[in-house]
């Protein structure tokens, strides 16, 4: 472990760029689904607003914390789950909302709020959630984190292919709908694609800390899953409005936190391989949440 940030993965700005290209092809896609009256219902219960912010702005740091306390974790490890905990959901837990028979447009807002505002959440809630671990203490006095830079990647990645599906989906309706579902697979499928290439390329750096990094990114995933969803019951939300809190602070935007990483963190390899697999495994978890929700939940209720 005393070399683990000696540790570098094979995953340069290219393979950021085209993940990033895709995931907004993904949100493009979902958005094309998405009519802007479906905003008027979301806001119309603010509850499921504040349900999504405390679970994403509170809850999950404060599990990020607990687990850090717990686990023997190496400290660039620990300060790589606050990276993700910190980061806005990601892009694609719409389309998992959209496959659990969630919430889609609370979805939408909530991703919208968290990436919008990621600008100022990131490097403050890195800030103050870091000074709060003896583990992470000593490292976060390296960061320098880009404000505006972090807020234009979140604009271009999430805001703008949101605002052009849903307005290709007002003024063009019919080409929207027949575009809508093909996009989506097509784009996920791409996706896949890019995540597993990037896993085949660091596949003995993988092999060799597995047994280290797959049980910290399962139980914090797991973590975050089941307390974003037990918030949302203790809230009072209906099942749709659970799933999809559930999904939003589950599903994190872990290439936002490897771009952060790899421009002001590259010495540190422990966080690097920690949110690459976070960025890994939240696919796997997404899919089996919408297969959890639709052929075991559902059939329970």
């Amino acid at each position: 472990m005393e070399s683990l940030d000696q540790i570098s993965i094979n995953f340069n700005a290219d393979n950021l760029f085209w993940i990033n290209i895709i995931l907004s092809i993904v949100m493009f896609s979902v958005a094309l689904e998405i009519k802007w009256s479906d905003f008027d219902e979301v806001f119309k219960n603010p509850k499921m607003i504040l349900a999504g912010i405390l679970s994403q702005y509170l809850l999950l740091p404060i599990i990020t914390l607990i687990l850090i306390q717990f686990l023997p974790i190496f400290p660039s490890v620990a300060l790589g789950l606050i990276m993700v905990a910190v980061c806005p959901g990601g892009n694609v837990s719409n389309f998992f909302t959209l496959m659990s028979k969630g919430n889609t447009a609370l979805s939408i807002c909530l991703t919208s709020i968290a990436t919008i505002t990621s600008g100022f959440i990131i490097p403050f809630g890195f800030y103050f959630w870091g000074n709060l671990s003896e583990k992470t203490i000593p490292l976060i006095n390296e960061v320098s984190v880009d404000y505006l830079g972090i807020l234009k990647l979140s604009v271009l990645l999430l805001v703008v292919p949101l605002i052009l599906g849903m307005s290709l989906s007002k003024f063009l309706p019919n080409i929207a709908s027949k575009i809508s579902g093909p996009l989506q697979k097509i784009s996920i499928g791409i996706f896949g694609l890019l995540i597993i290439g990037a896993f085949v390329s660091n596949f003995d750096v993988f092999i060799k800390l597995f047994h280290y990094i797959f049980w910290t990114v399962l139980i914090h995933n797991s973590l975050a899953i089941f307390g974003g969803y037990n918030l949302a019951r203790i809230i009072g939300l209906q099942k749709k409005e659970r799933r999809t809190v559930a999904i939003e602070t589950g599903i994190q935007n872990s290439g936002i936190g490897l771009v952060i990483i790899f421009n002001f963190f590259p010495q540190l390899g422990g966080m690097a391989i920690i949110v690459a697999w976070w960025g890994i495994w939240h696919l796997i978890s997404g899919l089996g949440m919408s297969y959890y929700f639709n052929k075991i939940e559902d059939k329970l209720t």
